[in-house]
C-alpha cells in the first residue's frame, strides 16, 4: 500500500437485520432471541419511525432532537413501561435505576454526592487492586475467555470500591447468577409485551421471584460482611451510603435502601463495566496498530506512577473505550412509556405510547455518523463533548437520568484496561463467528479465545 494511502478502517460485527418487517408473536419470538436483530435497514435511515405493537404505538425516535425532547426537555412526561419493570426490578430492585417521579428525585439527591469526581479519584486504588488482581490470573493462563473473566475482576473491582472487599470466589458465584437470569427469567416474553402494569401475570415468571431472593442474599452476604468489619479508614461506596442526607429533609437512607442501592450498583455496574472492557480490548486485538498506539501512550505514563486524573491521562485510550460504546453500547435500548399526550418532529405521541431511544441504532444512524459501522478512535479527537452533550452519542443515557456512575464506570475501565496493556499485548486466537446480542446489556454471542504477550 503506498504510504500516503490510509488503511481501511476496522469493521467490526453487527447485529443481523431481519429479512422482512417483524410483527407479532414473530417479532416476540425475536426479542427473545436478540433485542438487536429486530430492526431492519431503514430504522438505521430514517429519523423517527413508528408502528404499533399489541394495540399500541411504538415509536423509535433517532433525531437528536427529538431524543432532547424525551429525555432532556421533557423528561418528566415519560416513565419506564412495564416491561422494563418487570424484567429489570429482580435484579435492579427499589434502587434509583427505577425509581420514578418523587422519589427518584429524592434518591438521587442523596445519592449524587457520592459519585462526585473527588470521590471516585479516592476510590481508584480498589480498581487498581482489582486490576492487579486479573493481570496475575491472566499471566498464569496466557490463553484467556476475556468475556467471563472480565465480568468477574468488574465484579471484584465493584466490590471493592463499594464495600472494601475483594469478593473473592463469591464474584464467580454472582457472575453466574446473572447470566443464568439472563439466559432464563430475564428474557421477555409475550406476557411482558402486552402486561400495562408491573405485576400483571406475574405468576407466569416464577423464576423471577427466586431469583430476586437468590440475589438479595447474595447482597445482603456482602453489605452484612463489611458492616462487622467496620472502618478501616479507607473511603468506599457502602461508607459514604451510611453517612448520606436527603439535604432537604437530613433524613438518611434505611437498611433496606441501602441494600437495594448496593444491589443495583453492583448489577448495573459490574455487567457494563465488563462489557465496555471487553469491547475495547476485543476492537483493539482486531486493530493492533491501534493498540499499540494506545501502549506506547501508557508506557509513557504507567497507571504505577500515580493514579491521580485518570480522565485526562490516556486519552487516546479514553477515545477507545468511547468508540467501543458507540459501537456497543452497554444499554442498547431505552424504553420509555408516555404519560401524556407529546408530538416529536411531525408525529403525534398519544398517552400510553411506547418510545424507543436505542443508543444501538442511533449510534450506527447513516444521516449522524461518517462510516458508522467503522471503528475509528480518533472521531472523538476534541469532539468528546460535543458528542456527548448533542443527543447523537448515548452510552450512559441523557438528561437528569443519566447515569449516575458514569464517571466511576469509565474510571474503573481505564485503570483496569491501561493496568493490563501495559503489560500485555492482546490477541484474538479464535476463528468462530461472533455477534452481538443483547437482552439488557450488550454482550457478544460466544466468549472467545484471546491470548495475552507479554510485552
Amino acid at each position: 500500500m503506498p504510504p500516503d494511502v490510509a488503511p481501511e478502517p476496522l469493521i467490526p460485527p453487527a447485529a443481523r437485520w431481519p429479512g422482512r418487517p417483524l410483527t407479532g408473536l414473530r417479532l416476540i419470538g425475536a426479542m427473545r432471541r436478540n433485542m438487536l436483530s429486530i430492526w431492519g435497514p431503514r430504522a438505521y435511515e430514517l429519523p423517527i419511525l413508528h408502528g404499533k405493537l399489541y394495540g399500541r404505538e411504538r415509536i423509535l425516535v433517532n433525531d437528536p432532537a427529538a431524543i432532547r425532547r424525551v429525555l432532556i426537555e421533557n423528561p418528566s412526561a415519560y416513565e419506564k413501561p412495564a416491561p422494563t419493570r418487570r424484567l429489570t426490578r429482580p435484579i435492579i430492585g427499589e434502587g434509583v435505576f427505577l425509581s420514578e417521579g418523587a422519589e427518584w428525585r429524592r434518591q438521587r439527591r442523596v445519592l449524587s454526592p457520592a459519585f462526585t469526581p473527588g470521590h471516585v479519584e479516592q476510590l481508584t486504588p480498589h480498581f487498581a487492586a482489582a486490576a492487579e488482581g486479573l493481570i496475575q490470573t491472566w499471566t498464569r493462563q496466557g490463553r484467556v475467555q476475556l468475556f467471563r473473566t472480565l465480568q468477574e475482576a468488574a465484579l471484584d473491582a465493584a466490590a471493592r470500591s463499594m464495600f472494601g472487599l475483594p469478593i473473592g470466589g463469591q464474584g464467580a458465584r454472582i457472575a453466574d447468577l446473572v447470566r443464568v437470569y439472563g439466559r432464563g427469567p430475564g428474557r421477555p416474553t409475550p406476557f411482558d409485551m402486552i402486561a400495562r402494569n408491573e405485576d400483571d401475570f406475574a405468576w407466569f415468571a416464577p423464576g423471577r421471584r427466586a431469583f430476586r431472593r437468590r440475589w438479595l442474599k447474595e447482597v445482603d452476604q456482602i453489605v452484612q460482611a463489611r458492616r462487622a468489619r467496620g472502618s478501616d479508614g479507607r473511603l468506599d461506596l457502602l461508607e459514604l451510603l451510611m453517612a448520606a442526607r436527603d439535604p432537604e429533609t437530613g433524613q438518611p437512607l434505611s437498611n433496606a435502601e441501602i441494600r437495594d442501592q448496593a444491589a443495583t450498583m453492583l448489577a448495573a455496574g459490574f455487567e457494563t463495566t465488563a462489557g465496555a472492557m471487553f469491547w475495547t480490548l476485543y476492537l483493539l486485538a482486531r486493530d493492533p496498530a491501534e493498540q499499540a498506539r494506545i501502549r506506547q501512550e501508557i508506557k509513557a505514563d504507567p497507571p504505577s506512577a500515580s493514579l491521580a486524573e485518570v480522565g485526562r491521562r490516556w486519552p487516546r485510550l479514553r477515545r477507545a473505550v468511547l468508540e467501543a460504546l458507540r459501537l456497543y453500547p452497554s444499554a442498547p435500548l431505552l424504553f420509555r412509556t408516555a404519560l401524556e399526550p407529546d408530538r416529536l418532529l411531525d408525529v403525534e405521541v398519544p398517552t400510553g405510547s411506547i418510545v424507543i431511544v436505542a443508543p444501538w441504532i442511533v449510534h450506527r444512524h447513516r444521516k449522524l455518523w461518517d462510516h458508522p459501522d467503522a471503528f475509528m478512535p480518533d472521531r472523538f479527537d476534541g469532539k468528546e463533548r460535543e458528542y456527548l452533550s448533542g443527543g447523537a452519542y448515548l452510552p450512559f443515557g441523557a438528561g437528569p437520568r443519566i447515569c449516575i456512575g458514569a464517571a466511576f464506570a469509565l474510571t474503573e475501565a481505564s485503570i483496569m484496561l491501561a493496568s493490563l496493556l501495559d503489560r500485555h499485548e492482546v490477541r484474538l486466537d479464535d476463528d468462530r463467528e461472533l455477534e452481538p446480542r443483547s437482552m439488557i446489556t450488550t454482550t457478544p454471542s460466544i466468549d472467545p479465545w484471546f491470548r495475552l504477550e507479554r510485552v
